[in-house]
Order: C-alpha cells, then structure tokens, then sequence
C-alpha cells in the first residue's frame, strides 16, 4: 500500500486535446473524487509549450511552468499525468523522473509504453511507485485492468479486435456515405477523430500496434518484444475496395493482432476482410472492440469508445482512483524479474486466403497471365470478379485465393510490377482466419 497523505497534489504535463480535457474533468470532479477516495486532490502544476494558446478550457496560469521538469524541483508532486504523447524526448524524461523521485505517474502514452515500458516498468517497481497506463490502449474500455485483475489467473491464448477509433471511423463512414479516403478522412479530422496537422501514425497501422505490445506483454506475461513484425495501415484501401467488399458479404476492419502460435509469439496490425454477420464486422464509428481469448473464461469481448478526450480521461481518472485508493500494482501485472522473453513467430509462415485487385488494361490473356503466375506460386483462386471498363479500355479483376503463406504472396505480387498491362501495384486484404 501506499503512505499516502491525506493532500495529493497532483501534476499535469501536456495540455492538447487530452490534457486540458483531463484538467477540467479534474477540477469540475473534484468533490465527486474526493468522495470517493476520501483525499483532497490539488492541481499544483501545469506545462505545455505555450502558455498563452488558446485553449477549449480556462487554464489557472499562476500554476503554469514552461520547463516541465523545474516542476520536481519546485513542488512536492504525489501524482503526475504525463499527456506529452512522445515515444522519446521530453515524454521520456518526464517519466522517469518521476518514478526516480517517488512520484506516480498515469500517462495515456502507448508509443512511450510499447517502446519504453520494460525500463519503466522496472524502474517504478524498484521504486515501489505506481505506473498506470489504462488509458494507453482502446480509449476508455478498462482492457488493461481486466486483463491484469479480473483475468489474472487465465490463461490467454489470443488477444484480438478493433484498436484504433480514427481508422474504425475511416473505414465504416467510406461504407455509409460511399466518399472517398480523402473526403471522410478530413471529416474525420473536422471532427477530432483524426489528428489535424499529421494523422499518418494512426492511418498506418503504427498507433494500433503500439497497443498490440501493449496487450502482449500484460496478456502474455513477457517482455515487450521488439521484434520486426507485420503492419500494414488503411492509405491503400480505395473505395472500390470498400464497395466490392460490400458485394461478397464483407467488411474491411483494421486489426490488431496478438497470440501464442506454435509456442512463439505472433503480432500483428492490417487490414482485413471480415463477415457482415460476425461480431467484429458490426462494430462501427470510433468504436474500439478487443476480444480476449482463454481458458477458462473463454470468449470475452469489451467494446467502447476508443477515439477522443472523452474516453480517454474516463481511463485517466479510472487509474487516479485506483491509486488514491492506495494501491501499488506491478505496471504489467507481475515484477518485471519474472516476466518471459518469448521468441516471434516468422511472420512469412503466416496464411491467409487473399483478396487481390488488379487494375488491368482491357486485353485479351491478362487475366490467364495473373492466374498462371499465382499457379507458380501456389497461389490457389476461389472466386474471380470481373469488371470492365469499355469506354477507358481497363478492367478490375478481384481475385479472392484460398490459404497461401506470407513470403508466397510476396514473392508473387512482386512479380507484377513490370507488367505493362498491369496499371498500379495490385492491392492486398488478408481474409481474417
């Protein structure tokens, strides 16, 4: 348990969409909070580049400190909310810092944890100081703390789902509204889905699979592993796709992947196709949906918002409580000292049945061409859907294919990049398994 005095002052660094969102839930939940926990909490210290931005919440600027770091030298800190966002740099430096000094630190900062999480990890249990992540990964479903407490003695096989709201929006509106990518994608950013200046780590692939180490390493018990894996994000997917999709009883839904296969750890994040009638095919909008996969629980799935400050501060405030309650939590569920080293899955042995679409010009033995070199490759076909283009001479030739491994498809699409009837690169969507 933590000493804790009855006054927590607390710390919040990075004032954007999230942060000032964070700072008036506090001060308008103040009494709500203190009832709860039975603790006085007290806003002594803000930090952001800019103290004179205008902002969507009134900021108290005689608490605002330009250098976020003179914060520790000048203010007793029980709680700091790191909401910078970096992987690295200041963000970093924040974090440890504080767990250094003893402080806790909550940060929804899922690059920081899935490319630093086994330093801080251990330097926070050394230091016998909270670091709470909750809001890290599928904005306010409480996925963390279910898989670190309510499923600690299960054993997990698979964690899987929809883990990014931005791309989730993306996708299901382009299917709605039947816009294009670029059209839905400035809505997006008109409606605070998507990142106003560079959206381009959420589109490809990279924010949901930051949350996939993430997830690997509370469900799997081992270290964050920093393996080379498969991720691919959602720039290529066309409208065409969207609507061919359509036609076959499918949707195309960004996944993220995690699971034990073959004893060896496999993650992964890309686009897949999915049924109109499965679970996963039906979660639209900004929605976040995770499924976790054990024994003996089985099937669990949460699902919530997973885009916006909203959602967000709903996990901040979730692990404030949990740590004004008294608590001392290993970050990932168990001391970092017995947490496993697993070995990744070769992510070339990895099948699937493929959608591919080619953009042809409309002559005769294109098609026998792609078939035959797919044949090489033991690239088996399923279903061929042909449409022409009479008036620009071109075709669209969807291919979906049965089972084929990773590097054979590779190998194989390779191949059609010289061919001068092929018009652009042919796209590929995994059929999820």
């Amino acid at each position: 348990m933590i000493n804790m005095s009855q006054n927590v002052n607390i710390a919040i660094v990075g004032l954007g969409q999230i942060g000032i969102y964070l700072y008036n839930e506090l001060r308008v939940k103040k009494g709500e909070i203190e009832k709860k926990s039975g603790k006085n909490i007290n806003i002594v210290a803000i930090s952001a580049k800019n103290k004179n931005k205008k902002r969507k919440f009134k900021i108290d600027k005689k608490i605002f400190y330009s250098d976020p770091l003179n914060i520790f030298k000048k203010k007793k800190i029980d709680i700091v909310f790191e909401c910078v966002g970096l992987s690295d740099g200041i963000s970093k430096k924040i974090v440890e810092t504080a767990l250094k000094n003893k402080i806790n630190v909550i940060t929804p900062n899922k690059a920081l944890i899935a490319k630093h999480g086994n330093y801080l990890s251990a330097l926070a249990e050394k230091n016998n100081i909270n670091l709470e992540f909750e809001a890290s990964v599928a904005g306010g479903i409480p996925v963390i703390r279910a898989i670190k407490d309510g499923l600690s003695t299960n054993v997990i096989k698979k964690v899987y789902g929809i883990l990014n709201g931005t791309t989730n929006y993306i996708l299901s509106e382009m299917e709605k509204t039947n816009e294009t990518f670029e059209k839905v994608l400035k809505k997006a950013q008109q409606l605070g889905y998507a990142e106003p200046g560079n959206p381009k780590l959420d589109l490809n692939g990279f924010d949901a699979f930051a949350k996939v180490r993430i997830l690997s390493a509370l469900a799997f018990k081992n270290h964050i592993s920093k393996s080379k894996c498969l991720m691919e994000g959602i720039e290529n997917i066309d409208l065409k796709d969207i609507k061919i999709a359509s036609q076959l009883n499918l949707r195309i839904k960004l996944l993220g992947v995690t699971e034990i296969h073959k004893n060896r750890l496999f993650e992964t994040v890309h686009p897949c196709l999915v049924s109109k009638n499965s679970y996963i095919g039906n979660v639209k909008g900004v929605m976040n949906a995770v499924i976790i996969e054990g024994k003996p629980i089985g099937e669990s799935i949460l699902q919530g918002e997973g885009a916006g400050p909203g959602p967000t501060s709903s996990s901040l405030l979730s692990d404030l409580h949990y740590i004004l309650k008294g608590n001392i939590n290993n970050p990932f569920g168990i001391p970092s000292k017995k947490r496993k080293n697993l070995k990744s899955f070769n992510s070339n042995n990895y099948t699937n049945s493929l959608y591919l679409r080619f953009e042809v010009k409309d002559k005769s033995g294109v098609l026998s061409t792609i078939t035959n070199r797919l044949a090489k490759y033991k690239i088996s076909v399923k279903r061929i859907i042909q449409t022409p283009d009479k008036i620009g001479g071109k075709a669209t030739i969807v291919i979906i294919t049965h089972k084929t491994t990773e590097i054979n498809a590779k190998n194989c699409l390779a191949i059609f990049k010289k061919n001068k009837y092929i018009l652009k690169f042919p796209t590929l969507i995994r059929l999820y398994n």
